[in-house]
């Protein structure tokens, strides 16, 4: 049991408090005043208060956290600001949020995730150049007989190029594409005697396991790859070259996870996969048998989640703040307290049934349905 939770609770920690740790950096910034820095939710295990008055602390559920801001609460027209304003005095009225400039409500904000998309960064940054990335070229070593890749053409030694116009740096990266790929059919651009082919494969749903022992709907197209001549080009990459690959990878993983979602939606995703704190705990703990750069990668790719998910224009998450901020630009105004009430109950009640499912995929994983 241990072996989940703690590698959990170190992942969750660190995300999020590099999330919460934005919202500070921007809110300081701008002057604004921070009463909380919490890391966790409930009853605080310890803390301490800092120079300027911060309450750092730790609660004892870690699954999130927050910032307080000084006077924090809702304002929803210019009358409720004016009221609030005669409750504090001059140097005061400085330190609260409302009284910012639209363009620094919503950077502070926006902090959060953007600082989760910057620590996934530095992440594949390291890795790269420290422990370095594979450049083996992805060779087709054999195509199973009346396979979806034998019916639309692939042959032995063609090299996969590109997948869905992504392109292939590494043998890792098919099974990749493949697994992120939502359309019907898989686009690959593969070299067949120095003449690029485009070929369109339509993959098999079989249920399988991955490595890790863990069941999901795998795309299957018939293909068994081996390294180029049987050599394997794994290199450590300079600052430059790593930190554009870190952007590379970062863009890939959000791009795909929002084709992902989007056809969740239209209903031609696999919705079982989707998971809450559970496989987290369970996929984290397994990761970390692996050791520390398997654990760390995992680390990133859970940072852009959270960062992603936050930005999602629904209300109680950072994106639906920053929905609202929009409305306010055009209207000149913050919308009426009826109608971000409206929008704050629509809020809950997607992220309540988000919640409900994930966790209802979690228990079905774990054999209690």
């Amino acid at each position: 049991m241990l072996n989940f939770v703690l590698p959990f609770i170190v992942l969750i920690v660190v995300v999020v408090f590099i999330h919460e740790y934005g919202h500070y950096y921007f809110a300081k910034r701008y002057g604004v005043g921070v009463t909380d820095f919490s890391i966790g939710f409930g009853r605080e295990l310890f803390g301490w208060n800092d120079k300027s008055g911060t309450r750092w602390k730790v609660c004892w559920i870690p699954l999130g956290g927050y910032v307080k801001f000084f006077g924090d609460r809702n304002v929803f027209s210019q009358a409720d600001q004016e009221e609030l304003l005669k409750k504090y005095s001059k140097e005061d009225q400085h330190k609260l949020f409302v009284t910012k400039p639209l363009y620094q409500r919503a950077l502070i904000v926006a902090g959060g995730p953007l600082a989760n998309f910057i620590l996934a960064l530095v992440i594949f940054t390291f890795i790269y150049m420290f422990a370095g990335k594979d450049f083996t070229p992805a060779v087709i070593d054999e195509v199973l007989k009346d396979s979806p890749a034998e019916v639309a053409g692939m042959q032995k030694n063609d090299v996969i190029i590109e997948i869905d116009n992504t392109k292939v740096e590494s043998i890792l990266d098919v099974s990749k594409l493949i697994a992120m790929s939502t359309s019907e059919f898989i686009d690959f651009k593969v070299s067949r005697y120095d003449q690029e082919i485009i070929l369109k494969v339509k993959p098999n749903f079989v249920d399988s396991v991955d490595e890790l022992g863990n069941k999901l709907k795998k795309r299957m197209v018939g293909i068994k790859l081996s390294p180029y001549n049987n050599q394997i080009t794994h290199k450590k990459l300079g600052p430059a070259q790593a930190l554009l690959q870190s952007f590379n990878e970062v863009y890939f993983v959000t791009t795909s996870s929002l084709k992902y979602l989007g056809s969740m939606f239209t209903g031609a995703g696999d919705s079982s996969q989707l998971g809450g704190p559970i496989r987290i705990a369970k996929i984290s703990g397994q990761v970390a048998e692996f050791g520390i750069i398997p654990f760390v990668s995992m680390m990133a790719y859970i940072s852009i989640s959270l960062g992603l998910i936050n930005l999602f224009p629904i209300p109680l998450l950072d994106g639906g703040h920053l929905m609202f901020y929009a409305f306010e630009k055009v209207l000149g105004r913050p919308l009426s307290q009826k109608t971000q009430e409206g929008f704050f109950r629509i809020g809950m009640f997607l992220l309540l049934s988000l919640m409900f499912f994930a966790t209802f995929n979690d228990l079905k994983d774990l054999g209690l349905f």
